[in-house]
Protein backbone atom coordinates (compact mmCIF):
# COMPACT_ATOMS: atom_id res chain seq x y z
CA UNK A 1 0.00 0.00 0.00
CA UNK A 2 1.58 3.56 -0.83
CA UNK A 3 1.96 5.88 1.58
CA UNK A 4 2.59 9.93 2.11
CA UNK A 5 6.28 9.31 1.51
CA UNK A 6 6.61 6.46 -1.46
CA UNK A 7 5.73 7.37 -4.97
CA UNK A 8 2.60 4.83 -5.12
CA UNK A 9 1.61 2.69 -7.92
CA UNK A 10 -0.69 2.47 -11.54
CA UNK A 11 -3.07 0.41 -11.19
CA UNK A 12 -3.09 -1.58 -15.01
CA UNK A 13 -6.36 -3.36 -14.28
CA UNK A 14 -7.72 -6.49 -17.06
CA UNK A 15 -9.41 -8.52 -18.07
CA UNK A 16 -8.32 -10.92 -20.95
CA UNK A 17 -9.59 -14.14 -23.05
CA UNK A 18 -7.47 -14.75 -25.35
CA UNK A 19 -4.17 -12.63 -24.31
CA UNK A 20 -4.31 -9.98 -26.48
CA UNK A 21 -5.27 -7.56 -23.70
CA UNK A 22 -3.03 -8.88 -21.39
CA UNK A 23 -0.49 -7.74 -23.87
CA UNK A 24 -1.32 -4.33 -23.82
CA UNK A 25 -1.85 -4.28 -20.49
CA UNK A 26 1.69 -5.59 -20.08
CA UNK A 27 2.78 -2.65 -22.34
CA UNK A 28 1.44 -0.07 -20.58
CA UNK A 29 2.94 -1.64 -17.60
CA UNK A 30 6.26 -0.79 -19.29
CA UNK A 31 5.09 2.76 -20.20
CA UNK A 32 3.95 3.68 -16.72
CA UNK A 33 7.50 2.41 -15.25
CA UNK A 34 9.36 4.35 -17.65
CA UNK A 35 7.07 7.17 -16.50
CA UNK A 36 8.47 6.88 -13.09
CA UNK A 37 5.93 5.24 -11.18
CA UNK A 38 5.37 0.95 -10.50
CA UNK A 39 3.12 -0.68 -12.25
CA UNK A 40 0.38 -3.01 -10.69
CA UNK A 41 -0.50 -5.43 -12.95
CA UNK A 42 -3.95 -7.27 -12.03
CA UNK A 43 -6.75 -9.04 -13.39
CA UNK A 44 -10.74 -10.38 -12.59
CA UNK A 45 -11.76 -13.80 -12.30
CA UNK A 46 -14.20 -15.16 -15.16
CA UNK A 47 -17.96 -14.97 -14.33
CA UNK A 48 -19.20 -18.21 -13.34
CA UNK A 49 -22.64 -19.39 -15.39
CA UNK A 50 -23.37 -21.85 -12.36
CA UNK A 51 -24.61 -20.20 -8.85
CA UNK A 52 -21.54 -21.30 -7.12
CA UNK A 53 -18.16 -19.97 -6.67
CA UNK A 54 -15.45 -21.87 -9.05
CA UNK A 55 -12.30 -19.36 -9.72
CA UNK A 56 -9.62 -20.15 -7.25
CA UNK A 57 -9.04 -17.47 -4.96
CA UNK A 58 -5.43 -17.07 -6.69
CA UNK A 59 -5.36 -17.89 -10.17
CA UNK A 60 -3.09 -20.97 -11.29
CA UNK A 61 -1.08 -18.68 -13.65
CA UNK A 62 -0.80 -15.25 -14.71
CA UNK A 63 -1.40 -11.87 -12.59
CA UNK A 64 -3.22 -11.68 -9.22
CA UNK A 65 -6.57 -10.76 -8.92
CA UNK A 66 -7.50 -7.20 -8.17
CA UNK A 67 -9.03 -6.43 -4.79
CA UNK A 68 -11.28 -3.22 -3.89
CA UNK A 69 -7.86 -2.90 -1.74
CA UNK A 70 -5.77 -2.32 -4.68
CA UNK A 71 -8.54 0.05 -6.77
CA UNK A 72 -8.67 2.92 -3.58
CA UNK A 73 -4.86 2.78 -2.55
CA UNK A 74 -3.82 3.33 -6.39
CA UNK A 75 -2.35 6.66 -7.35
CA UNK A 76 -3.93 5.88 -10.69
CA UNK A 77 -6.00 3.43 -13.38
CA UNK A 78 -5.51 2.12 -16.85
CA UNK A 79 -8.58 -0.22 -17.28
CA UNK A 80 -8.92 -3.15 -20.12
CA UNK A 81 -11.07 -5.24 -21.61
CA UNK A 82 -11.37 -7.24 -24.77
CA UNK A 83 -14.49 -5.58 -26.63
CA UNK A 84 -18.12 -7.53 -26.03
CA UNK A 85 -20.67 -6.64 -28.53
CA UNK A 86 -19.35 -2.78 -27.85
CA UNK A 87 -19.04 -3.02 -24.07
CA UNK A 88 -16.43 -4.68 -21.76
CA UNK A 89 -16.26 -7.86 -20.99
CA UNK A 90 -18.98 -8.83 -18.06
CA UNK A 91 -16.44 -10.14 -15.74
CA UNK A 92 -14.46 -6.38 -15.84
CA UNK A 93 -18.47 -5.03 -15.08
CA UNK A 94 -18.65 -7.38 -12.22
CA UNK A 95 -15.47 -6.31 -10.12
CA UNK A 96 -16.26 -2.69 -11.39
CA UNK A 97 -20.72 -2.99 -9.98
CA UNK A 98 -18.89 -4.39 -6.40
CA UNK A 99 -17.21 -1.07 -5.78
CA UNK A 100 -19.89 0.85 -4.64
CA UNK A 101 -17.68 1.22 -0.85
CA UNK A 102 -15.53 3.52 -2.75
CA UNK A 103 -17.66 5.68 -4.35
CA UNK A 104 -19.69 6.38 -1.34
CA UNK A 105 -16.05 7.22 0.45
CA UNK A 106 -14.91 9.05 -2.56
CA UNK A 107 -11.70 6.99 -2.81
CA UNK A 108 -11.25 7.37 -6.55
CA UNK A 109 -11.83 11.23 -6.90
CA UNK A 110 -9.28 12.92 -8.57
CA UNK A 111 -7.03 10.24 -9.92
CA UNK A 112 -6.39 10.13 -12.89
CA UNK A 113 -7.56 6.81 -15.34
CA UNK A 114 -7.41 5.63 -19.09
CA UNK A 115 -9.23 2.35 -20.59
CA UNK A 116 -7.74 0.17 -23.52
CA UNK A 117 -9.47 -2.24 -25.39
CA UNK A 118 -9.04 -5.29 -28.16
CA UNK A 119 -11.70 -6.58 -30.68
CA UNK A 120 -11.61 -9.32 -33.79
CA UNK A 121 -12.23 -6.59 -36.36
CA UNK A 122 -11.57 -3.31 -37.05
CA UNK A 123 -14.68 -1.60 -36.57
CA UNK A 124 -16.19 -3.99 -34.35
CA UNK A 125 -16.89 -1.37 -31.43
CA UNK A 126 -13.02 -0.50 -29.84
CA UNK A 127 -14.52 3.32 -29.35
CA UNK A 128 -17.94 2.29 -27.85
CA UNK A 129 -16.17 -0.01 -25.51
CA UNK A 130 -13.31 2.68 -24.74
CA UNK A 131 -16.32 5.33 -23.84
CA UNK A 132 -18.70 3.09 -21.95
CA UNK A 133 -15.70 2.11 -19.83
CA UNK A 134 -15.04 5.53 -19.00
CA UNK A 135 -18.77 5.57 -17.61
CA UNK A 136 -18.20 3.82 -14.16
CA UNK A 137 -14.99 5.99 -13.56
CA UNK A 138 -16.66 9.12 -14.38
CA UNK A 139 -19.01 8.21 -11.71
CA UNK A 140 -15.90 7.68 -9.32
CA UNK A 141 -15.08 10.96 -9.84
CA UNK A 142 -11.69 10.34 -11.89
CA UNK A 143 -10.10 12.41 -13.82
CA UNK A 144 -10.50 10.87 -17.87
CA UNK A 145 -7.30 10.93 -20.22
CA UNK A 146 -6.91 9.60 -23.62
CA UNK A 147 -4.38 9.63 -26.60
CA UNK A 148 -3.08 12.98 -27.70
CA UNK A 149 -2.73 13.56 -31.24
CA UNK A 150 1.03 14.07 -30.59
CA UNK A 151 0.94 10.69 -30.94
CA UNK A 152 2.27 9.91 -34.32
CA UNK A 153 1.24 6.78 -34.00
CA UNK A 154 -2.66 7.81 -33.65
CA UNK A 155 -2.09 9.66 -37.41
CA UNK A 156 -0.67 6.68 -39.29
CA UNK A 157 -1.96 3.75 -37.67
CA UNK A 158 -4.71 1.37 -39.63
CA UNK A 159 -5.38 -1.25 -37.58
CA UNK A 160 -5.73 -0.65 -33.24
CA UNK A 161 -5.02 3.09 -31.32
CA UNK A 162 -7.65 5.83 -30.91
CA UNK A 163 -7.88 8.97 -28.95
CA UNK A 164 -9.82 7.62 -26.68
CA UNK A 165 -7.17 4.72 -25.30
CA UNK A 166 -4.78 2.09 -26.81
CA UNK A 167 -6.26 -0.28 -28.63
CA UNK A 168 -5.41 -3.61 -30.89
CA UNK A 169 -7.14 -5.11 -33.53
CA UNK A 170 -6.56 -8.95 -33.23
CA UNK A 171 -8.39 -10.33 -36.47
CA UNK A 172 -9.93 -13.94 -36.82
CA UNK A 173 -6.74 -15.55 -36.26
CA UNK A 174 -5.39 -13.68 -33.34
CA UNK A 175 -2.73 -11.48 -34.89
CA UNK A 176 0.03 -10.29 -32.64
CA UNK A 177 0.01 -6.80 -31.05
CA UNK A 178 2.06 -4.34 -33.61
CA UNK A 179 4.34 -1.92 -32.73
CA UNK A 180 2.48 0.87 -33.48
CA UNK A 181 -0.54 -0.33 -31.24
CA UNK A 182 2.35 -0.78 -28.82
CA UNK A 183 3.96 2.42 -28.99
CA UNK A 184 0.68 3.77 -28.33
CA UNK A 185 0.22 1.52 -25.00
CA UNK A 186 3.58 2.42 -23.71
CA UNK A 187 2.41 6.16 -24.03
CA UNK A 188 -0.77 5.46 -22.23
CA UNK A 189 1.18 3.98 -19.55
CA UNK A 190 3.72 7.07 -19.04
CA UNK A 191 0.88 9.59 -19.70
CA UNK A 192 -0.87 8.15 -17.16
CA UNK A 193 2.27 7.64 -14.68
CA UNK A 194 2.93 11.48 -15.07
CA UNK A 195 -0.64 12.49 -14.95
CA UNK A 196 -0.40 10.49 -11.49
CA UNK A 197 2.25 12.32 -9.91
CA UNK A 198 1.27 15.89 -10.73
CA UNK A 199 -2.25 15.31 -9.38
CA UNK A 200 -1.29 13.98 -6.50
Amino acid sequence: MSGPSSPGYVLVLYYSRHGATKRLAQQIARGVEQGGLEARLRTVPAVSTTNESVAPAIPDEGDLYASHEDLAHCRGLVMGSPTRFGNMAAPLKYFLDGSSALWASGALIGKPAAVFTSSASLHGGQETTLITMMMPLLHHGMVLAGLPYSESGLNSTTTGGTPYGASHVAGQDGRAVDDTELALATALGKRIAKLSQKLA
